[in-house]
Formats: structure tokens, C-alpha cells, sequence
């Protein structure tokens, strides 16, 4: 018999061949697990964020509620449901509650209120200075931010030794030209007020003056060129080109700046004590005091909501003021 030749199949041909048999078939599989993946793609980058917003902020908020629903004791067994009992004596008079509350809540509109223009104007001047060219201007920004790396009991502990009426520096230094040597700066009315104020502003003036400051290296320099090109001041060169610029760094640092002035604590903790009497007792030192002194975490709970939901309406009213007006002045 005459042997016949059989070309050998190289090998992996026949599994080439297969392959490209079915290859419309797993093309169309492979396009279905891409699609699959890139619509769950989002939710797996969000996963870890999720997960940690659940657990320290969702969770958080979810059990004040609940305990605010509760008269809790954490010391007793029984926690007896009371439903909304801890924020009606919050509005009814003669609870134990309703006296305190509202007046830490005037201490502390009063601090916001003192507080607030003076960090959002501050800054911005400090920051139109710090935006132009001079020499030293890199040690100056750093000088102006230092004070806000520093802790509030380094800040306070600071404060109290140059405030204290009896051996401070600052009343040595006042009776050394001729002024009253006795003020109380962390015991009368009002000279508290501006010690909290003048600390607070002196803390954290650099924070909000570099927020102001990265905004108006945002700013096209074209914009000036064009406003002196049409022979506009350096007052309208600010109010036209500047502010607009500025609007949504400004909405930043005011409902920020709110936020921290309406939930000071450890300042007036640490210097004041809330004295003299009660006259500082901010909210939410009250609120720690009801919770972590009286043990009545339920109405402490209750507080803090009603103090969120204030909050919340002021800043809501504010986005409205500015970004309202902001739209009535694009449209025009």
C-alpha cells in the first residue's frame, strides 16, 4: 500500500478554528459583560463612600432620632417611649428645659451674629492683599494661616493667660498706657463677647482667607484687561468682575462659617466657662451638659435636631439670597 500523505493540523489550529467559528457568539457575550460592567462600574466606586456614610452618618443620625423619641438614661433599664414629649418642652413654658434652651440658643445667634461679618469680610481684604505681587508674600500667607493648624484647647489655653483680668498681658499691657487695667474680658458683659469673637476671628482669619484667596486666582486676568480697557475703577473693576467671580467661594465660606460660629464650643468651654452666669453658654454646651452631666440623652437629642433644623433654614435662605439674585442678574 502506497502511503498517503495527511498534512499534520498545527497545533492549536483546530482551536483557532473553532475560535473563530463562535466568534460572534462570544463577541456578543464579551459586550454584554462589558455593558454589565460599566452600568455597575459607578456603584462599585461609590461602594466604599456609601458604606462610610452609612455607618457614621446615617446610623448616627438615625439613632438620635430614636433617642430623642425615648427618655434614655443610658444608667437605667427602662427607657419609656415619650414620642415627641422632648421637643414639645423645648416650645412649652415651665418644662425644665425650655428657660435653658432658648437662652443658649440667643447665646449662640449672638456669637454667630458677632462673629460671621467679621470672618467673611476680614478675610476677603486679607486676601485681595495677599493676592498681589510684593515681596514676602509666600511667608505672609503662611503666617496668617498658621493660627488654624492649632488645636482650640492650644488656642484657648493661649487666650485665657492673655485675657485673664487679674495677670494677663493684655490689661498689663492697657494699665502700662494709661487705660483701665481691670477690664473682665472673660468675666463681664461684654467684654466676653469680644474676647470670643477676637480669638475666634484670630484662629481661623487664614482658613477662610485662603478659601478667598484660591478663588480669586480662579478669576481670568482677562477680565480686568477688558474692565481697565473700558475705563472702569479699581472700586467696579471689584464690584463687576471681583464679587461675580467670588459668588459661589462666597456662599462656601459664609454657610461654612455659620456652621462653625453656630456650633461653637470648646472656646467659650475652655475661657469663659459659659459665664459669666449663663451668659455664654452656647447651645451646644447644654446640650453636652444634658446629655453627659444629667444623663438625659432623649431631650439632649432633642435639642441638637431642633438646632439643625434652624440651621438648616438659615443656610437654605441664604443659598436662595445669593444664587436667587445671582440668576435675576444673569437673566438681566
Amino acid at each position: 500500500m502506497t502511503a498517503v500523505d495527511v498534512p499534520l493540523a498545527e497545533p492549536g489550529q483546530a482551536e483557532a478554528d473553532g475560535g473563530a467559528q463562535s466568534a460572534p457568539g462570544v463577541g456578543r457575550l464579551r459586550k454584554r459583560g462589558l455593558a454589565r460592567s460599566r452600568r455597575w462600574a459607578p456603584y462599585l466606586f461609590l461602594a466604599p463612600y456609601l458604606a462610610l456614610f452609612a455607618l457614621f452618618v446615617a446610623t448616627p443620625i438615625a439613632l438620635g432620632v430614636w433617642l430623642s423619641l425615648h427618655d434614655w438614661d443610658p444608667f437605667l433599664p427602662s427607657r419609656p417611649w415619650v414620642g415627641l414629649d422632648n421637643y414639645a418642652d423645648l416650645f412649652r413654658s415651665g418644662s425644665p428645659t425650655h428657660g435653658n434652651f432658648w437662652r443658649a440658643l440667643r447665646a449662640t445667634a449672638l456669637f454667630t451674629a458677632l462673629s460671621v461679618p467679621v470672618l467673611v469680610t476680614l478675610p476677603l481684604l486679607l486676601a485681595l492683599a495677599l493676592n498681589q505681587r510684593f515681596p514676602g508674600r509666600s511667608f505672609f500667607r503662611a503666617m496668617f494661616f498658621a493660627p488654624y493648624v492649632l488645636g482650640v484647647a492650644v488656642v484657648a489655653m493661649i487666650w485665657r493667660l492673655l485675657l485673664d483680668p487679674q495677670v494677663g498681658a493684655i490689661n498689663h499691657l492697657l494699665g502700662k498706657v494709661g487705660l483701665p487695667a481691670d477690664t473682665g474680658w472673660t468675666t463681664a458683659v461684654p467684654w466676653v463677647w469680644v474676647s470670643l469673637v477676637g480669638m475666634t476671628v484670630w484662629w481661623t482669619l487664614g482658613y477662610n482667607a485662603v478659601i478667598y484667596l484660591a478663588g480669586l486666582q480662579n478669576i481670568h486676568r482677562e477680565l480686568y484687561d477688558a474692565a481697565r480697557i473700558d475705563g472702569a475703577t479699581r472700586w467696579q473693576q471689584f464690584w463687576h468682575v471681583t464679587v461675580p467671580g467670588l459668588r459661589p467661594v462666597f456662599v462656601f465660606v459664609v454657610t461654612m462659617t455659620v456652621l462653625a460660629s453656630a456650633n461653637m464650643f470648646g472656646q467659650a468651654y475652655l475661657v469663659t466657662g459659659g459665664g459669666p452666669g449663663s451668659e455664654t453658654r452656647t447651645t451646644i454646651m447644654y446640650i453636652a451638659e444634658e446629655g453627659f452631666r444629667s444623663f438625659r440623652l432623649g431631650a439632649a437629642a432633642a435639642m441638637s435636631y431642633v438646632q439643625a433644623f434652624f440651621l438648616a433654614v438659615v443656610n437654605l435662605v441664604m443659598f436662595l439670597l445669593f444664587f436667587g439674585r445671582g440668576s435675576d442678574e444673569d437673566a438681566q
